[in-house]
């Protein structure tokens, strides 16, 4: 099996609904940013390829009224809307389609998480598109990997060998796992991920943050420059792991200017794009390094439509655009 790149092409893409919890927020006013934001990601992408949104009961009509017509939508139970992390990874077995189902609890069984819905959204899917699955004993969630579909596949040792998750599994099992479903042979291992995202909602180190890969031979990563920020020290940490031997190509793509919200350091990042049919998908700030960052990934995705969407109400609730959508090969 071979989960194939994310440029490579796509039948659809997937995503969920905010429908519960923190992703909401606690008043009528952030629950419509939620949804709105959302949607438009969600009206972004299907401008450029097929949308399915998957949405409970309660917030069909809700959710009708923010999205594109050309969206689809699938009805089912919901705790949150990070589709990239509850929903399947897909992966090719010769040219059959096969739905990976990792086990899903909630970022390492967090205390503000809930998952009795999401833990089953990745089987549910694979039914409703009638495709086979394979169920992996690992705890993983898809922003937690990034592979270049010809054998490498980046990690964060936080994440997979971190608390909550494996706690009883080697870095050996953690690869020989991943080899075996992704058809990956080398894994290049992060120490951690960006500083807030140790914070009450983050993911505890989500390498979708931090490095992708553009293409095959070519790596990505977040690079914040002001020494004020403690994300700087990390920056330099994973700049000099993926030196150390990794034979790839390193583009540094700047942080966004601003260095904190209201809650402390924020952490912005044009990392956790989402390439889609003939574009990329790319989260906007506000901020001067917008298109700086617009710049750079048309010279890393050429051929590729940048689009900028807003992405602060997504990294206000712990993600971003990468982190709501996941693809579905053709």
């Amino acid at each position: 099996m071979r989960m194939p790149a994310e440029w490579e092409t796509h039948e659809r893409t997937l995503m969920a609904w905010p429908s519960n919890g923190y992703t909401l927020g606690e008043t009528e006013a952030e629950a419509n940013r939620a949804r709105q934001t959302w949607a438009n990601v969600a009206n972004a992408v299907v401008r450029f390829e097929p949308v399915t949104m998957v949405v409970t009961h309660a917030d069909v009509e809700i959710a009708k009224h923010y999205l594109d017509d050309r969206v689809d939508l699938v009805t089912m139970d919901l705790n949150d809307a990070w589709m990239r992390d509850i929903g399947p990874t897909y992966v090719k077995d010769d040219q059959e389609l096969v739905a990976v189902n990792w086990v899903f609890n909630g970022w390492g069984a967090q205390s503000w998480a809930t998952w009795n819905f999401d833990d089953q959204v990745a089987t549910n899917l694979a039914d409703v598109f009638v495709t086979r699955r394979v169920d992996s004993p690992m705890i993983n969630e898809g922003g937690g990997i990034h592979v270049n579909g010809q054998g490498t596949i980046l990690l964060t040792e936080t994440v997979q060998l971190g608390q909550g998750r494996n706690g009883d599994w080697t870095k050996a099992q953690v690869e020989a796992e991943f080899h075996r479903l992704l058809g990956t042979s080398k894994a290049v291992w992060i120490k951690r991920g960006l500083t807030r995202d140790y914070d009450e909602f983050g993911t505890r180190g989500h390498i979708d943050i931090v490095a992708c890969f553009s293409d095959e031979n070519t790596i990505l990563y977040h690079d914040q420059q002001n020494p004020e920020h403690p994300d700087f020290e990390v920056s330099q940490e994973v700049r000099r792991t993926l030196e150390q031997g990794t034979g790839f190509k390193l583009i540094p793509v700047p942080a966004p200017k601003v260095l904190t919200d209201h809650e402390g350091p924020v952490d912005y990042s044009y990392i956790n794009h989402y390439i889609v049919n003939g574009a990329v998908i790319l989260c906007a700030f506000d901020d001067e390094n917008d298109e700086v960052a617009k710049t750079i990934l048309e010279d890393a995705y050429p051929g590729r439509e940048i689009v900028l969407v807003d992405a602060r109400e997504l990294f206000a609730r712990g993600g971003g655009i990468h982190c709501i959508t996941q693809q579905k090969p053709a």
